[in-house]
């Protein structure tokens, strides 16, 4: 068993600290400044988003929002796009499931990568 105090962690805010990560979850803990946000990105796993202090608002790629403090719980589907922004000083824990997710770098083979940089490259010249 592991366990983990998550008010009393020593987090600087925009600096992730991962708490847990096997093949079947990540959790992350992660502190914002009022005003400060996790800018429009995708994960590639199921992720799940709770405040444990202060308040955020969350909206996605396609306008749904939501907003709300301690005890606010998102769940966002694989490579839904979404933007989650402080509106006050506010502690939140991320859960990833399953890690890494189907696509993500480190769940890709040598040549999958090798073909992705490639895709990427001629995207850039296009």
């Amino acid at each position: 068993m592991n366990s983990w105090n998550l008010k009393a962690l020593d987090l600087k805010p925009r600096l992730p600290e991962i708490l847990s990560s096997s093949d079947a979850a990540r959790a992350i803990a992660l502190d914002l400044a009022e005003g400060e946000s996790l800018s429009d990105h995708q994960v590639h796993e199921r992720a799940w988003l709770v405040v444990l202090a202060g308040e955020v608002e969350v909206v996605t790629g396609e306008g749904d929002r939501t907003s709300g403090g301690v005890g606010l719980l998102v769940e966002f589907s694989p490579g839904e796009r979404h933007e989650v922004t402080a509106t006050s000083a506010a502690r939140l824990l991320l859960l990833l499931t399953p890690w890494p997710g189907r696509g993500h770098p480190g769940a890709m083979t040598i040549r999958e990568k090798l073909y992705a940089r490639r895709h990427a490259a001629k995207q850039s010249q296009t």
